[in-house]
């Protein structure tokens, strides 16, 4: 039977949307907030006009009850894709939405043939917080394949959750988008609180920050006050086809953003050779170790928003005994890999703006608190990860 969704307009399956590629790719501008100059559009998607499946939250719902929610969003990236690369004039940048329940599936024929073909701007993937604590690994493997296209992730909605705080330093992405809530907000202490990081990741990373939801020229001051150098929001545009956009193109848009760094999202090594690298080596002495460990359990009793990556083999356990379950403290995510690096134990605890790692190999010890490094401890661990 046709797996359709009728709420009283005319009736469309999702079948019909996916085998007929009816999802229509609307565009909205985002801007440099000092020249309101456009320096790139994201893909929005729509289907077929008049249906019951024309929005999105109909169209996805449908998708997820049919169980081809990962067709449909390959399907919107791609005709996302399509209409920009055939626009008489492209965008300087496009942004295009993941899906997270769906994060960890490969890239379509489609969209491989898409962007191998060389479009003359670069795709920005957004990941959604959502995706951080649902698929970490596959998130990581996405970002690298997209790296080696030459284009670039962004994470957006952030602060929405403060774990997407802890996750800044991890995804490292070129992009940064403060959720529209902080605009509408903008004194309370949560919304100074992510401002004050994400400033701080800009500065050290190069990250560009982006205000969502700008609708009046004071939302536009707020946002240069927290900080953003882009923005997006009705006041500069509503979605529409891309002959709608009503501010010229930035050319030097694309040059404002990071270049591209294939390989960074999959760091070569184990974590304690990252850590060993970058940090001193010390005598692993089991008080030494044990208390490296009552560490780490305090750094994540004090702030329920942290995220706790922890490998251990099963030799290195059986001789501190301490189960790492015991690590996570109030940790908001805990996460134990099921492929342990053997020989080593190591555990990266991250929260907003800070970190500490513990790496063990052999008779050393080496940890840190330095923020850059627990991040590339978490990318090794978070690599090998394989479980959602």
């Amino acid at each position: 039977m046709p797996r359709t969704h009728d709420t009283g307009t005319a009736a469309v399956t999702i079948d019909a949307v996916l085998a007929g590629r009816l999802v229509r790719p609307l565009f909205q501008p985002i801007v440099e907030l000092s020249t309101r100059t456009v320096v790139g559009l994201e893909g929005l998607a729509r289907g077929p006009a008049g249906s019951d499946l024309e929005f999105p939250d109909r169209l996805f719902a449908a998708a997820g009850a049919a169980g081809v929610l990962g067709e449909l969003d390959m399907l919107c990236f791609e005709r996302a894709l399509e209409g920009a690369m055939a626009a008489p004039v492209a965008p300087p940048l496009l942004f295009a939405n993941g899906e997270p329940a769906v994060m960890d599936q490969p890239l379509s024929p489609r969209l491989l043939e898409l962007l191998a073909s060389g479009p003359s701007f670069r795709t920005i993937l957004e990941y959604t917080e959502r995706a951080l604590p649902a698929v970490p690994g596959s998130l990581l493997r996405l970002a690298g394949q997209i790296q080696l296209f030459g284009n670039a992730v962004a994470l957006d909605d952030v602060g929405v959750d403060p774990m997407s705080l802890a996750f800044l330093p991890v995804l490292e992405p070129e992009v940064i988008k403060l959720d529209m809530s902080l605009i509408r907000d903008p004194h309370a202490a949560h919304t100074r609180t992510v401002a004050a990081v994400v400033h701080a990741e800009a500065q050290r990373t190069g990250a560009l920050v982006i205000a969502e939801g700008i609708e009046t020229e004071d939302d536009l001051v707020t946002a240069r006050d927290l900080g953003a150098h882009w923005g997006q929001g009705w006041l500069f545009g509503r979605p529409g086809p891309l002959d709608t956009v009503r501010h010229p193109y930035n050319p030097e848009a694309a040059a404002a953003l990071r270049r591209p760094r294939p390989g960074f999202h999959q760091p070569a090594g184990t974590p304690f050779e990252i850590a060993a690298a970058r940090a001193p080596r010390r005598e692993a002495t089991r008080e030494a170790v044990v208390a490296e460990l009552a560490r780490v359990r305090d750094i994540a009793a004090r702030d329920d928003a942290t995220v706790v990556v922890a490998s251990c083999s099963e030799t290195i356990a059986a001789r501190l005994g301490v189960p790492l379950y015991e690590l996570a403290g109030r940790a908001r995510s805990t996460i134990i890999l099921d492929r342990p690096v053997d020989g080593e134990l190591a555990v990266a605890i991250i929260g907003a703006g800070h970190g500490y790692a513990a790496t063990l190999a052999g008779a050393d010890l080496v940890t840190t608190g330095d923020l850059p490094t627990v991040a590339a401890v978490a990318r090794v661990l978070l690599n090998r990860h394989t479980r959602g």
